[in-house]
């Protein structure tokens, strides 16, 4: 038998949010504070992941923060005409706060305000310990990265903004979109798209992936979060329907029979599928998509 519709209009809910946003303030609190070497310098901090998307789902913990510099900027020209890329050229100065300078005084506001005994450093991000009030985080501290699409001076230029960071074990640079994935989310789930229903159907599949998980029928490794929704957003927009059995098998039958290989991450900059790190593998996503056909025609 399928899945009955209560089980996924279950399975849609949203988590709790209320956790992640004092995570959320606690880590912006300790980095503005009275004292911190970053507390006058231009950046930012904000949630993304699941918990800033709406897509969190009961029992994810860990929340996801950008501390994003943006004093100093990492850019791409290689899209501008000659002209361009002499004009950008010539407005350009060499950068005195780098990314290293900005990465090691946030580990110094960080450990002044919560104890060196709760911040930890992984190859990607800054791993701050949960208390009392607030859940474990990982905190990615990066540049601002600009795609420039064209360029005529500071109040005529068009670029696509990202984030760009260095791991600490060989250094090599990850760039990432956080901020238009967000927005193409929120676009997505609009009345005008899918009424509603895309960001609710990510929450649905990301819970039957925990299900098959629990029941040992899945990896953990197979299919992440972030890959799961990028999945779902490349599905057209008409699969998303009036109840989430119909929405299940249409999202499902799409992706069946859909050219894996060229479908882009939310943010649409990125391929979701290659050989970095930062990509999927095509036969991770068939073999979710073999489990999940199997759930709906073997529900108990």
């Amino acid at each position: 038998m399928p899945i009955p519709e209560s089980q996924l209009d279950t399975w849609s809910h949203q988590g709790s949010v209320t956790s992640a946003k004092a995570t959320y303030d606690s880590i912006r609190t300790a980095l503005t504070a009275s004292g911190s070497p970053v507390k006058d310098i231009n950046f930012e901090v904000y949630l993304q992941g699941s918990y800033k998307n709406d897509t969190n789902i009961r029992g994810d913990s860990d929340v996801d923060v950008v501390c994003q510099l943006n004093r100093t900027i990492r850019y791409d020209i290689s899209e501008l005409t000659t002209e361009e890329t002499a004009l950008y050229e010539a407005k350009i100065t060499k950068p005195t706060y780098r990314w290293g300078d900005f990465r090691a005084d946030v580990l110094t506001a960080l450990r002044a305000y919560y104890g060196a005994g709760a911040i930890s450093e992984g190859n990607k991000s800054v791993k701050i310990a949960s208390a009392s009030g607030r859940l474990a985080a990982d905190l990615v501290v990066c540049m601002q990265y600009r795609k420039y699409k064209s360029f005529q001076g500071p109040s005529e230029e068009s670029f696509v903004e990202g984030i760009v960071f260095y791991e600490q074990r060989g250094g090599r640079e990850i760039i990432n979109f956080p901020k238009i994935h967000y927005d193409n989310g929120v676009e997505k789930n609009s009345e005008s798209r899918t009424n509603g229903w895309y960001k609710p159907t990510v929450r649905v599949f990301k819970n039957a992936r925990t299900y098959l998980i629990g029941k040992g029928l899945l990896s953990e490794t197979i299919a992440p979060s972030y890959f799961l929704e990028c999945l779902t957003y490349n599905v057209p927009d008409n699969a998303f329907e009036i109840n989430f059995q119909n929405t299940f098998c249409k999202v499902v039958n799409w992706l069946q029979n859909a050219e894996l290989s060229e479908l882009l991450c939310q943010n649409k900059q990125q391929s979701l599928f290659g050989d970095t790190p930062e990509q999927w593998s095509i036969d991770s996503a068939k073999h979710l998509l073999a489990k999940l056909i199997n759930l709906w025609n073997n529900w108990q």
